[in-house]
């Protein structure tokens, strides 16, 4: 019977530091156009706080006025 399981490509990962990996995670943004990383943060935002367009307008609000 053959072997079915996925090998693992250990060369796609690495073992850092939070000292190195927070270096690369710098070098990574710097290396970025701001409108690249603008675009990116854009995104995080709608990601975290969710994104629906059709209430992204700002809500009307509606009152009556009885007239004495």
């Amino acid at each position: 019977m053959a072997d079915t399981r996925s090998k693992l490509d250990k060369s796609a990962f690495s073992v850092t530091s939070f000292a190195e990996a927070e270096e690369e995670d710098r070098a990574y943004w710097f290396s970025l156009a701001p409108q690249e990383r603008l675009a990116a943060l854009e995104q995080m935002r709608q990601i975290n706080y969710g994104y629906d367009p059709a209430s992204d307008r700002i809500q009307r609000t509606v009152e009556v006025a009885q007239r004495t």
